[in-house]
């Protein structure tokens, strides 16, 4: 029994002496194979470590190249900044003249419109004083001085009026006013042949008719030489309402 412990116990010891180097072997083997394999999973993280620099180089450009672009924008911003300023002035200065365009258009439109009221008021008095002078007329007409026979057959034996062609004459303001209008009347008597024309002598001028005798008027009646709208007339007190167109001739 003891011999076959014995050979038990040293069969036990030639197998872990065997088995012992073969672990060995393999562990060194394993040992050689991972080497490059730790080699190559190296060399990567050194590319990476490499390669940050140049990443952070290219991270780092854009922040120069704003850096750099920064004066420019400054530049431009004040620029606009300047434009904007020029514009807004120059508003204002349109805005100014459009403004006083418009004052002056006012104030040319009030005095016109002023002008035109006091030609208004002023041509209303005129008519309302011709409107009295008519009704004045009026009253003094409903007074008819009786004609004789005599006076009626002159007058219709009266040959009719040659009439004359408008001339250019006129008579001083002075001498119109001391010898002629409303004020100064007289009567014709008959009228004249004058160069194949009918006229008239009354303040040291001679007179031609632009239109017929008005009928009922007659030569002895009492008229007066009046200036109305740039024309010399031939007044009747006794018809108001109607006159004849004269002319000044020489």
């Amino acid at each position: 029994m003891k011999r076959i412990g014995i050979i038990s116990t040293t069969a036990l010891f030639l197998i872990l002496g065997a088995t012992v180097p073969a672990l060995a072997q393999e562990e060194h083997h394993e040992g050689d194979t991972n080497a490059p394999k730790q080699e190559q999973q190296a060399k990567p993280a050194q590319h990476e470590e490499q390669a940050k620099p140049a990443k952070q180089q290219e991270q780092a450009k854009p922040e120069e190249r704003q850096q750099a672009q920064a004066p420019k924008q400054e530049q431009q911003a004040k620029g606009q900044q300047k434009q904007q300023q020029k514009q807004q002035q120059q508003a204002k200065v349109q805005q100014g003249q459009q403004q006083q365009k418009q004052q002056q258009q006012a104030k040319v439109q009030q005095g016109q419109q002023q002008q035109k009221q006091q030609q208004q008021q002023a041509k209303s008095a005129k008519q309302e004083e011709q409107q009295q002078a008519k009704v004045q007329q009026q009253r003094q007409g409903q007074q008819h001085a009786q004609r004789s026979a005599t006076e009626e057959q002159r007058q219709r034996s009266a040959p009719a009026l040659r009439l004359s062609v408008r001339s250019e004459g006129r008579i001083p303001d002075d001498r119109f006013r001391s010898n002629f209008g409303r004020d100064h009347r007289f009567r014709i008597g008959s009228p004249q042949i004058v160069g194949g024309y009918s006229r008239f002598q009354y303040g040291g001028f001679w007179f031609g008719f632009l239109q017929p005798w008005p009928e009922g008027w007659y030569y002895t009646d009492d008229v007066y030489v009046d200036y109305i709208d740039g024309g010399y007339y031939l007044c009747n007190p006794s018809y108001p309402g109607v006159q004849i167109s004269i002319t000044v001739v020489s």
